[in-house]
């Protein structure tokens, strides 16, 4: 005869687990963008710099890392031949959507923030030229 410690124990076990199941916590960081940007915004003045502190260290994209490559001298080419601009939807270009994390896996929180977001998107807007 089995006690009831031995046919209890499953029992809780289970629990537990359904339990744990259930907390779950979305690890998605979405950045919306701040108030838009009406000046001029320019790819090498306002777009670039904030790669070079937010996404093109080493292990990220930079040369040789993920893609698409960020660095000041591939940048450019490496957003337009990639396709991650929407020329016609700004809001729908894939930049736009994973600075955000909108689209795919979020980018790791490096110093994003809403007025970077609102650049980037002024850019596109403008028609996203290599200035």
């Amino acid at each position: 005869m089995l006690n009831i410690k031995t046919k209890i124990q499953p029992l809780l076990l289970l629990c537990g687990f359904a339990l744990l199941s259930g907390c779950y916590k979305d690890r998605t960081v979405v950045f919306e963008s701040g108030p838009e940007i009406t000046r001029t915004v320019t790819f090498s003045g306002d777009i670039i710099p904030i790669f070079n502190k937010s996404c093109n260290m080493s292990g990220c994209h930079a040369k040789g890392g993920q893609t698409p490559d960020l660095t000041a001298a591939n940048a450019y080419n490496s957003l337009t031949i990639g396709n991650y601009i929407d020329h016609n939807t700004a809001i729908n270009s894939l930049l736009y959507l994973k600075l955000t994390g909108k689209k795919g896996t979020p980018m790791p929180v490096t110093g994003m923030n809403k007025e970077y977001n609102s650049l980037v998107i002024a850019w596109i807007k403008q028609g996203a030229k290599n200035n």
